[in-house]
């Protein structure tokens, strides 16, 4: 058992004085007078800046940071451009999100290139005219591939070693009295890239819930919000109607049918009839008439569509989940807009799953805090409880910085209004203290293993994950603390939502190395998505390699140990939309859970914690269709999840082939 109160405030202090001497390291000094300047906006808050500073003709120098609840990057970047406008030498080197070290170098010698990536050192033959697009960096390489496009080459760039940028519209308009462009970019992501431009000169990149904006143009930043998100709307809607297929009925003939009870059910047809599947019959046992839609499932599989418990979603992700076979989920934190969002995708004006459960997240005021939703006092938390409460959701998530002394009043308000109470473990508690104060669920496998190391140890930092990647293998399985915290866990029916598989990516993944969590796939994606999968996990040495492995060994157990004693599993992401699913569950399996198990939890067990297997979670008649056919049978390997050919949610069909396509991605092969 592992008692560290004693060493866990060095430790911090030994953090706080590495993240110091990087950003020492790396810290701006003051620039000229011809600097541009830019702001950084984070959930609607300020959190860092962006400059940009001419060196020499076609030489720049640039300069971009921003935090998030104690991680984000910071990097000092260099640009020499050749005479058509391609980067002829970049330098960029900083921290990453994670506040590891980055070092990048790239130039042009003659028909070579010099590369120095997170890949290694190398040189290979450059032909010429093509962008390279660096692993991490400032925003300077959008500004760049912006000028190109709407240059003389034409509407689509080669990417350098691989890949194309094209530009799809560039929408000229007036903003604040300034006459701009906004280009929409594919190729570089799963998701269109969007970039403001004034002259030759980026004005503004928004992206999500961060947002870079010069700071001349600070106060047009919500109009040009409202714009964009009409153009990617626009966008959405028209995806929306080119991939999907209606029915008014459907047979799937000579499938087998995975039943709620475990069992598979050979060679059957079903009959869906609008959104209903009316029957399940042995094969030969229907005719569908000339207006019935025929699906052939021979030695396929058919199941419910699964349950994603833990997601953030967002308008892009939607189309990925119901592509990966997930037609339900669980939004375990967002804004209240998600109320219009779960509207666009039940009308499917957006290819989406079902949200049928909603939970509101609730954070105390800091430097620290997740910036969705903050509370100053306890009065203003009880509010938020209600609030939510009014939208329709059914739970609260409570966040590291909420005061220990509010939980209770807070759970106690919440369960007053029939609502659950679950989220991370706020600092200076431990699980044990917070399930005791009203917790009913516990996001996070590494919230439990907290618990045996120290209340003392402040989880609004990065300590939440150093420190138990550096002693969460010390945890002993037979201890008597270890025995009772999970007899709390199963007399009180607590639930667990491990998310493991991106403790996987953040403990195990060497920074130019395929993350073992996303090395089957990365090569089915565009070419920033692939960067993502090789930018590693946490900074570590070389002598915690075993340390980190250890500590995601023992997470594995854990979950197998909870299992076997019957605590409540929900499968849940917290990540890449569809693919991390699929790693999450063939971790389980790794675990030691048996795949048939692993089928009932992504979809009846979680069907009825979400308090919908009334209507999904099962192949049954009378239920709602909401269905995956997968080639292969993931009860003989669980990796054939992966292997979706169709999704079919309310009365709509959508083929994975055709989705993954419009967004880059490769299907399976």
């Amino acid at each position: 058992m592992i008692h560290p109160r004693f060493f866990t405030q060095r430790l911090y202090f030994i953090y706080a004085l590495a993240s110091l001497s990087l950003l020492s390291s790396c810290q701006q000094t003051d620039s000229p007078s011809d600097t541009t300047r830019y702001q950084v906006i984070f959930r609607e808050s300020d959190a860092g800046e962006y400059t940009k500073t001419p060196t020499a003709p076609n030489e720049y120098k640039y300069y971009f940071t921003y935090t998030d609840r104690g991680r984000g990057p910071e990097y000092q970047e260099t640009i020499r451009l050749d005479e058509k406008g391609f980067i002829q030498a970049q330098s960029i080197q900083g921290v990453n999100y994670l506040k590891d070290s980055i070092n990048e170098q790239f130039s042009i010698s003659g028909e070579t290139a010099l590369i120095d990536n997170p890949l290694g050192e190398n040189t290979s033959s450059f032909p010429g005219q093509q962008l390279y697009f660096r692993f991490d960096g400032s925003p300077a390489t959008y500004e760049v591939l912006a000028n190109l496009l709407e240059g003389p080459y034409g509407k689509k760039i080669a990417l350098y070693p691989e890949g194309e940028a094209e530009l799809i519209q560039s929408i000229p308009m007036t903003i604040a009295g300034t006459d701009v462009r906004l280009l929409m970019v594919k190729g570089l992501d799963t998701k269109p890239a969007y970039v403001w431009m004034k002259d030759q000169e980026m004005i503004a990149r928004l992206e999500g819930n961060r947002h870079v904006v010069r700071n001349d143009l600070l106060d047009a930043r919500r109009e040009m919000k409202t714009i964009q998100d009409s153009l990617e709307n626009e966008y959405l809607f028209e995806q929306a109607n080119e991939l999907t297929r209606d029915y008014t009925r459907a047979l799937i003939k000579n499938v087998s049918v995975f039943t709620a009870e475990g069992k598979v059910l050979p060679r059957r047809d079903v009959l869906v009839n609008g959104v209903t599947i009316e029957s399940i019959v042995p094969t030969g046992g229907e005719t569908p008439d000339t207006e019935t839609l025929v699906l052939d499932g021979s030695g396929k599989f058919l199941m419910p569509g699964m349950f994603d418990m833990h997601t953030h979603n967002n308008k892009f992700r939607g189309a990925m989940y119901i592509a990966g076979g997930l037609t339900s989920v669980r939004d375990l934190a967002n804004n209240k807009q998600l109320v219009d969002l779960q509207a666009q995708f039940d009308r499917n004006d957006i290819i989406g799953p079902r949200i049928v459960y909603k939970c509101g997240i609730i954070d105390g005021s800091g430097a620290y805090a997740n910036k969705r939703n903050v509370v100053d006092n306890l009065e203003e938390g009880l509010r938020e409880v209600q609030a939510y409460k009014d939208l329709g959701y059914q739970q609260i998530k409570l966040y590291s910085s909420i005061r220990p002394e509010w939980v209770k009043p807070l759970a106690d308000k919440s369960h007053e209004l029939g609502m659950k109470v679950s989220g991370h473990i706020p600092a200076f508690m431990t699980a044990a203290q917070a399930i005791e104060q009203g917790y009913d669920e516990i996001q996070h496998i590494n919230m439990l293993f907290l618990s045996f190391m120290s209340d003392t140890i402040d989880t609004r930092t990065p300590l939440r994950f150093t420190m138990v990647a550096q002693h969460g293998g010390d945890l002993d399985l037979q201890s008597k603390e270890y025995l009772d915290f999970v007899n709390t866990l199963k007399s009180r029916d607590i639930i667990v939502d491990p998310t493991v598989a991106i403790f996987e990516n953040m403990f195990l993944a060497k920074k130019g190395e395929p993350s073992p969590t996303y090395e089957m796939i990365m090569d089915r994606f565009p070419v920033i998505a692939q960067r993502d999968f090789l930018s590693g996990g946490l900074p570590r040495s070389e002598q915690e390699t075993p340390t980190y492995q250890a500590a995601f060994d023992k997470m594995l157990e854990v979950i197998h140990d909870l299992y076997q004693k019957e605590v409540s599993l929900v499968p849940g992401t917290d990540g890449l939309p569809g693919f991390l699913y699929h790693r999450e569950l063939e971790l389980y399996q790794q675990a030691g859970i048996p795949s048939m198990e692993l089928l009932k939890m992504a979809t009846i067990h979680s069907a009825r914690i979400a308090g919908v297997d009334d209507l999904l979670g099962s192949v049954e008649t009378g239920k709602r269709a909401d269905l995956i056919l997968v080639n292969g049978n993931p009860l003989e390997d669980i990796r054939d999840l992966r292997k979706i050919d169709w999704t079919m949610k309310d009365g709509h069909l959508f083929y994975a082939r055709e989705i993954y396509e419009s967004m880059g991605i490769k299907h399976y092969k």
